[in-house]
């Protein structure tokens, strides 16, 4: 069984690209990737916050968040 993980990110270059790279990159029999834009879907900032989640893009696996470059603060995102 995959483990469930979450990429959030806000549509930038750098999410976009963080996303092809790193997303793209996971194997599909291991993670079973869900996708946040949270441009598109605000209500979701409060579980990316609760997450651990500081900025995206950013994707968190097995509990841990990641990091990935920096394209926006979630406080730049409401």
């Amino acid at each position: 069984m995959a483990e469930k993980a979450v990429f959030y990110h806000a549509g930038c270059t750098v999410c976009v690209e963080a996303e092809q790279r790193f997303v793209g990159a996971l194997n599909p029999a291991a993670y079973e990737v869900e996708v946040v834009h949270l441009g598109e879907a605000p209500q979701r900032l409060a579980e990316a916050e609760a997450a651990g989640v500081q900025s995206v893009p950013a994707i968190v696996m097995g509990g841990a968040v990641y990091h990935i470059n920096h394209g926006a603060d979630l406080s730049a995102l409401r």
